[in-house]
């Protein structure tokens, strides 16, 4: 039988027709873009779907195809083929109706007008929330690009927290748009990869969807450096050229030894991805020569007790490079995922990594969240939703109730979004999973709040440590509290997740807020007396019209907002005091001549209303200045700054003097407590002839003082014949200070010791 060939000339019927050619490509498009716009491309993917299901998920594509009508993408394709392809790898991870329904539809209130509430006419209430939590919030105000991102980023994550198929659509949305990213200008390609890398590719690896995870990351990698995506492609295929018969060689091996063993498993090659090979040497600074773990295999193995076995087997064909055996099947990742890793060296010292799993295990690892819909079909009693990143989205809820700004929201949720982990133990052998770099504070606040709020100190392996101490893997983490104490705001400085970070965060504004709103009070209500009037007015029944008519005069919405501003000194209230009170006596109250005698012109020490009583207790809104640092005894008063709250300076301060010359009514009286509750920190100088032990004496003479050193600062100077020591002391009064200072002076070498006062 013979074979016709077409004569290879340049008179075809193509090359004579040019138009006709043209015009056959343009219908072969059309037909290519009326086969992907049509429901048919996404049945064959939904033949887990019961009858009915379908039936509803046909409903949701003949509304997205009528509202997208006349709409053509980027690349000049009927709009429609973008929810179409959401859907369908909504379908890859076996996603439900609904969640397939929200894909198609996930544009159509955005972009089409259809409004929330007829989402709920036709389709249910589940279906509507899914779609609107997958809506930017395009249509309101915000100052900044960043601050609407940041508040759509916001909604959206409260919306997975509720309901994880909303960031599944919106990762699967993400992918295709990914994927036909070339079509766009070169600015909006890198913002969007830039985003993806940053912000999905992250999330899709802390909800445990690996395969979504590598496929962002590389294509983000490609359009936002595509010179070094193709210099690196290039070398990775001349490796893999060169080392193909060491793979095949390493595979031979293997499958023999194993079964030697009575194993037979299907082995399969894996490399690492692109941007995983940049990201290494970019950060370990190594050319790509030095990168000797780009090949590894991938065992699949019936049974748990069977992987531990198959590396055992692995271990005896190869020896294992110490310090890269990791057992995630024992004590999994945060997103769910287990496996057994080990690097073993290969033939001609090449190092390769096997990662050894059953088959479900490699579901989740590659479908991570989404696997749980995946069980769901095989088996509907089947639930590993626990332990597949839900624990993370139920800490989004918990960082929102002490999270009202978008932004800082969003820089919360940044910090847990590469939870390279640490495992710790509690003291009853429970494991807890934190972030590396994780402190004992992060460990109290995982616990749970109220252990976080009241820690004071902690044990590590038995070992007091303090609250910023780092924790490893295998540490066993006990945290003492105490029923008084609060959070430091220094806490904020080292510690690592978002959740500790916000609760810290929330606690000290709640703190600030009521602190504030009782000093605001107290000081309306000694310049309200000041004025004749005895009480401040109550809130309750008639004399609430009086706070009414005062808020509307001062534009604060409560009166606790009114108290609190006092508090901080953004209003003053001797203003405030004159306004309420004439206010009083339009309603027939009457001033009392006696009582504003009293108050205005008798020593403020013997009055029972006197200013600010300090005690060492302070808070938000009462501190002691840092210039002068009083202590008691010392002569103070209080300057109420703009916004700062209450700062006590010592009459001698040079800066308060400069303040109360220029801003004296901004300054009322404050005074000792009669029994401080605690020691306050005051600042000397000593200035000391250089000798051997010097340092010593003087720490030795403190100590006999019973003088806490709080800090030394010996200067950067070179060593000269006398050298000035500054060193922060804590004290319990004034004399306490100079029986300390006496002692220095005693002591040999000393040449002057002195407090350091505020500035002149």
């Amino acid at each position: 039988m013979g074979i016709a060939f077409e004569p290879a000339s340049d008179a075809s019927p193509a090359a004579a027709n040019p138009q006709s050619s043209a015009a056959r490509e343009e219908a072969k498009l059309a037909a290519a873009n009326a086969a992907a716009a049509s429901f048919a491309a996404l049945t064959d993917k939904l033949d887990y779907l019961s009858a009915s299901d379908l039936e509803q998920v046909r409903q949701a594509y003949r509304l997205a195809d009528e509202a997208h009508l006349g709409q053509l993408r980027s690349s000049g394709e009927p709009y429609i083929t973008h929810p179409i392809a959401v859907a369908a790898q909504c379908a890859e991870w076996h996603l439900d109706a609904q969640a397939l329904m929200a894909a198609l539809l996930h544009d159509i209130m955005e972009d089409c007008g259809i409004d929330k509430a007829d989402l709920i006419q036709r389709f249910g209430a589940p279906v509507a929330e899914l779609v609107d939590g997958l809506t930017k919030l395009d249509k309101l105000h915000f100052n900044t690009r960043e601050e609407g991102q940041a508040e759509s980023f916001r909604k959206m994550l409260l919306a997975m927290a509720r309901d994880v198929r909303v960031i599944l659509v919106k990762l699967a949305d993400r992918i295709h748009n990914m994927r036909t990213l070339s079509e766009l200008s070169h600015e909006r390609r890198s913002r969007i990869a830039a985003e993806t890398l940053e912000i999905y590719a992250p999330i899709a690896y802390r909800l445990g969807l690996h395969q979504a995870y590598r496929e962002l990351q590389d294509t983000a990698f490609r359009h936002l450096w595509p010179w070094r995506h193709q210099i690196l492609a290039k070398a990775v295929s001349r490796a893999s050229g060169r080392r193909r018969d060491l793979v095949w060689k390493v595979q031979r091996e293997v499958r023999k030894a194993f079964y030697d063993a009575g194993l037979s498993v299907p082995i399969s090659g894996r490399e690492k991805t692109l941007y995983s090979i940049y990201r290494k040497m970019d950060e370990k600074h190594l050319s790509f020569a030095q990168i000797n773990d780009i090949y590894g295999f991938r065992v699949q193995m019936p049974g748990v007790v069977e992987c531990y076995t198959a590396l055992g087997i692995l271990h005896q064909l190869y020896k294992p490079v110490p310090g890269k055996f990791k057992d995630h099947i024992a004590i999994p990742k945060l997103n769910g995922y287990q496996s057994l890793h080990t690097t073993v060296v290969g033939p001609s010292g090449i190092h390769v990594e096997f990662q050894i799993r059953t088959e479900a295990m490699h579901v989740v690892a590659e479908s991570g969240v989404a696997a749980h819909w995946m069980y769901k079909v095989k088996d509907p009693g089947g639930d590993n939703a626990e332990r597949l990143g839900t624990q993370w989205l139920q800490s989004l809820l918990d960082i929102q109730n002490e999270t009202r700004d978008a932004a800082e929201f969003w820089d919360h949720v940044k910090v847990d979004l590469f939870p390279d982990a640490v495992y710790v133990f509690t003291p009853k052998s429970r494991i807890m999973a934190l972030p590396r770099g994780a402190t004992v504070v992060d460990f109290a606040y995982a616990i749970h709040s109220d252990v976080g709020d009241h820690a004071v100190s902690a044990t590590v392996n038995g070992d007091p440590v303090p609250l910023r101490t780092e924790l490893h893997n295998g540490d066993v983490v006990g945290v003492i509290t105490a029923e008084q104490a609060s959070p430091n705001p220094a806490w904020l400085t080292f510690v690592r997740t978002g959740r500790a970070r916000s609760k810290i965060r929330h606690h000290l504004k709640t703190m600030e807020t009521t602190q504030s709103q009782l000093l605001g009070e107290k000081l309306l209500t000694q310049a309200v007396r000041a004025e004749g009037i005895e009480a401040l007015p109550p809130v309750e029944g008639d004399p609430q019209q009086i706070w009414d008519k005062l808020l509307r005069i001062t534009g604060n919405r409560t009166r606790e907002e009114l108290l609190m501003d006092l508090g901080l000194g953004k209003r003053i209230a001797t203003i405030v005091a004159k306004l309420m009170v004439s206010l009083m006596a339009e309603g027939g109250a009457r001033r009392d001549a006696l009582l504003m005698t009293r108050e205005r012109f008798t020593p403020q020490e013997g009055s029972a209303h006197a200013g600010v009583v300090i005690d060492g207790s302070e808070n938000a809104s009462v501190q002691l200045a840092h210039c002068c640092r009083p202590v008691p005894g010392d002569d103070i008063l209080g300057y109420l700054g703009r916004g700062e709250g209450l700062l006590v300076h010592s009459r001698e301060c040079g800066i308060a003097k400069r303040l109360f010359n220029k801003d004296a009514e901004r300054f009322l009286p404050v005074e000792w407590s009669d029994e401080p509750v605690r020691a306050f920190e005051t600042a000397i100088s000593v200035t000391v002839a250089n000798g051997k032990g010097v340092l010593a004496r003087v720490a030795a003479a403190l100590a006999h003082a019973e003088v806490d050193i709080v800090h030394i600062d010996m200067g950067q100077e070179a060593a000269q014949a006398t050298t000035e020591l500054k060193f922060l002391v804590a004290v319990r009064d004034r004399q306490h200070m100079d029986t300390a200072l006496r002692d220095l002076r005693r002591t040999s070498s000393v040449v002057r010791a002195e407090r350091v006062s505020g500035h002149a």
